[in-house]
């Protein structure tokens, strides 16, 4: 009798197990998905693909990147002014003022590497100053 309930725990451990497998998968090809969507310039796949997957950018944002770099960082090696100006308008200017890894600021960053002129950087500059953007 004491066999059944260890045998019925190691069946709902092998069950759980492979329920979580999948959903790691499906997170991959994700964030897969939404960096080549950035690095497209496609503005409307990226909007399709979080809506489907009920994702608001502003909950992942920070702990996505693409090779290693942020979203935004990857929209103005890409020139994806579209998708950057559409990450910039829906993250907090909280977000925006983070230092990432490499100590600076996404401004920082762009204004160092010649973006200062992007409208990305437009975008972020209303954002950390407290404009409200457009919410599309």
């Amino acid at each position: 009798m004491r066999l059944m309930p260890a045998a019925v725990a190691v069946a709902v451990l092998i069950a759980a197990s492979s329920v979580s497998a999948p959903a790691v998968a499906n997170t991959d090809q994700l964030v897969a998905n939404i960096c080549d969507y950035v690095k497209s310039d496609d503005k409307n796949r990226l909007r399709k693909k979080l809506k489907e997957a009920r994702v608001k950018l502003r909950n992942i944002y920070t702990g996505l990147s693409c090779d290693g770099s942020s979203l935004l960082r990857t929209a103005y090696n890409s020139n994806a002014n579209d998708v950057g100006e559409f990450i910039a308008k829906r993250l907090p200017g909280s977000d925006l003022s983070v230092v990432e890894s490499d100590g600076k600021t996404i401004l920082d960053w762009a204004n160092a590497n010649g973006h200062s002129g992007s409208p990305i950087t437009a975008a972020i500059n209303d954002r950390v100053s407290g404009g409200a953007g457009d919410e599309d």
